[in-house]
């Protein structure tokens, strides 16, 4: 039986309309037809949860968006995690947005770190410091984190699609992975 494979991108920019935001978009549509169980599997369309648009409401008393931004984000079966680096580490707002989740409260997510830079001296801000925030969540982190320059945003796809050739594969075991240890809890 197949099932759909919910794929949330998470944006971090608090910046709207970002350019963060149509990274992590485009890089998850890349992704939605390496995750599925077999080649004819039918995946789910991309949710965009863009932290942005929540970030008046992420410290008020009552926020039923952001409670359910953080619903649907624990509910992914893929989850891209996109920020832009800012002073040399994830923004301030991915952070406050995380911080909104307990231990383990990502259990059973898939999880890919983006990190979109000014400078490929900020690249290994998605190994050094996003991924271990993220397998914290208890979100798996199989891959290597994936970093865009702004200079390779004009070719976007190329950089993904060789990001893939080594992550697919691993994406695929840990998404099937984490949906039969959850099947085997309930």
């Amino acid at each position: 039986m197949s099932h759909l494979v919910p794929v949330v991108a998470l944006v971090g920019n608090p910046r709207p309309a970002s350019r963060t935001r149509s990274t992590a978009e485009r890089v998850a549509a890349r992704v939605l037809p390496h995750v599925g169980a077999d080649p004819g599997t039918p995946t789910s369309a991309v949710t965009t949860v863009d932290l942005a648009a929540l970030a008046p409401q992420l410290f008020a008393a009552e926020h039923p968006d952001v409670d359910a931004a953080l619903r649907t984000v624990a509910g992914a079966g893929v989850l891209v995690v996109a920020t832009p680096v800012y002073k040399a580490s994830y923004t301030g707002l991915l952070k406050a947005f995380l911080d909104g989740y307990g231990p383990d409260a990502l259990a059973g997510v898939v999880a890919v770190p983006l990190v979109v830079s000014g400078s490929p001296a900020h690249t290994l801000v998605g190994e050094a410091y996003l991924r271990p925030l993220l397998v914290e969540l208890g979100a798996t982190v199989p891959t290597r984190a994936l970093a865009v320059t702004e200079a390779e945003l004009a070719d976007l796809d190329t950089v993904v699609d060789r990001w893939l050739e080594r992550a697919a594969e691993p994406l695929r075991r840990a998404l099937h992975g984490t949906a039969a240890l959850a099947g085997a809890l309930r």
